[in-house]
């Protein structure tokens, strides 16, 4: 379903229906079955209690094996936030890092529309075809890369899905020479969410706390926050 229409499904239930009805399981249980086809309900339903008790490879694992109405479309990210990203790349930037790619969406836009980088993706997957785009296979809690091996590292939509936010940020800036960029949904908390979300960012400070860089700024574009950091 394009991203469009699920930012407005979702803030018409988030923003309008009363709390007791919207987090109510009765009242999501058929979304959740429309929107995962069926399958394994009681696991995504309970995500936020059972992942506690998941080993990482159970969670990468859940991802690699995920069916979901989410993967018809091509990216979870806005194309205006997307645009913006390579708006503003750092002047002068040479490399790209991509870490939690999915299919390679943004790093077939980059070679596209931004020419001149050599871009890099990384997933749980064990082989993405990204084009002419190189493709490695890690854990965003232990990249496998050297520090500052990349002049841009950017990480859309999957900061959200991660018990241990703090560890992950810290990886990313590890390898990250000059600019940190982020996207995520802006979004208010519920237990029943249909994208599986264990970090809510209503407003920017939250964000913000979770980069934790001098200089770090936020702009919401089309129901994205996009962080950008400059390292110095």
């Amino acid at each position: 379903m394009n991203r469009k229409y699920t930012n407005i499904i979702r803030y018409v239930m988030d923003e309008w229906l009363p709390p007791s009805i919207r987090d109510a399981r009765w009242f999501m249980y058929p979304f959740f079955w429309y929107w995962f086809k069926g399958k394994n309900i009681e696991l995504y339903m309970e995500l936020k209690k059972k992942i506690v008790n998941m080993t990482d490879d159970d969670v990468s694992n859940m991802y690699r094996e995920l069916d979901c109405r989410a993967g018809d479309r091509p990216t979870d990210s806005s194309e205006e936030s997307l645009d913006y990203c390579i708006a503003n790349f750092a002047p002068g930037a040479k490399t790209l890092l991509d870490v939690g790619c999915g299919r390679g969406y943004f790093i077939k836009k980059v070679a596209k529309d931004a020419p001149g980088l050599a871009l890099t993706g990384c997933d749980v997957k064990e082989h993405v075809d990204l084009g002419s785009a190189a493709y490695t296979k890690g854990s965003i809690f232990k990249l496998p890369f050297e520090d500052g091996a990349f002049d841009i590292v950017t990480c859309q939509h999957t900061i959200e899905h991660l018990v241990d936010v703090q560890s992950a940020m810290n990886e990313l800036k590890r390898v990250c020479k000059k600019q940190l960029i982020i996207i995520t949904p802006r979004q208010r908390y519920y237990y029943y969410t249909l994208d599986l979300h264990l970090n809510f960012y209503p407003e920017a400070y939250y964000l913000l706390k979770e980069v934790n860089m001098p200089g770090a700024d936020c702009k919401e574009i089309s129901g994205d926050w996009v962080c950008f950091a400059n390292k110095n």
